[in-house]
């Protein structure tokens, strides 16, 4: 793989993703993500949501294509659409992680909101999300992708989904948040003490490094999740040592405490 030229990357997102505007996304936005997309083709992180703007499937197809275009990616990646997101994904990776987390491999954290305080749950414990999981692999393994295509596309049906829990999931988190839907999307965090984790890593072309992970933990679960994390940051530290692209992962913690959490 070759590595292009700063300008060029920040002109294939300015370029495929600006929407018509005048001015496309930010050069310090663009190489970000390019760097968390490499991420994701690096079996880094399994997913990536798309959120700098408003741009839909077609244009991160296109965006992607410049990619492959310009070498920088060798390998297809997938979007997967799920309600009105877009997730980039390498369908291979995420399946790989999918059928770990069906084994056991993260625990979840229920923060509904008619608990008094957040509780541990296992996936034996969430029917229904189990089910919800197995019917993503089974999406991504059936998908009839043409190899000569540089990018696939495909969208999941959504409705009755609870999307926190699913993109937790889908982006690799550890330690998911899950909620009661029929509750709203209130939940008992308000003025709890939170453990927020932050993974970086170094990408020669830009800085601040690369974001890989942002996620949280209730502080008062922090010792009964200490062995789903320490796992979870053993593999991802394994991870970074099969690659060349990147350097010097740093995971971080804080801990906040904030008088309401959106999820």
């Amino acid at each position: 793989m070759s590595t292009p030229s700063p300008q060029l990357l920040v002109a294939a997102a300015q370029q495929t993703l600006g929407m018509g505007k005048r001015r496309g996304l930010p050069r310090v936005v663009c190489l970000h993500l390019a760097g968390e997309v490499l991420a994701v083709a690096r079996g880094l992180k399994p997913a990536l949501l798309y959120d700098c703007n408003c741009a839909g499937a077609s244009e991160l197809r296109r965006y992607l294509e410049a990619l492959q275009g310009l070498g920088f990616l060798t390998q297809g990646l997938h979007i997967l659409e799920i309600g009105e997101n877009s997730l980039i994904v390498s369908p291979e990776c995420v399946c790989q992680h999918l059928e770990q987390v069906l084994l056991g491999t993260v625990a979840f954290v229920d923060v509904s909101s008619s608990l008094p305080h957040p509780s541990v749950r296992s996936l034996d414990q969430l029917q229904d999300l189990k089910s919800l999981i197995a019917e993503i692999i089974l999406h991504l393994q059936g998908l009839q992708r043409d190899l000569s295509l540089a990018v696939s596309c495909s969208s999941l049906c959504s409705s009755n989904w609870n999307l926190c829990t699913v993109f937790g999931i889908l982006l690799g988190y550890p330690v998911p948040y899950t909620f009661h839907l029929n509750q709203g999307d209130e939940n008992c965090l308000a003025l709890t003490p939170l453990r927020v984790f932050t993974a970086r890593i170094s990408w020669p072309l830009v800085q601040p490094p690369v974001l890989l992970y942002s996620f949280s933990v209730p502080e008062c679960l922090f010792p009964a999740l200490m062995d789903i994390l320490n796992t979870w940051e053993k593999d991802l530290r394994t991870r970074c040592r099969t690659q060349n692209d990147f350097t010097d992962l740093n995971i971080s913690s804080e801990t906040v405490t904030l008088p309401a959490v959106a999820l």
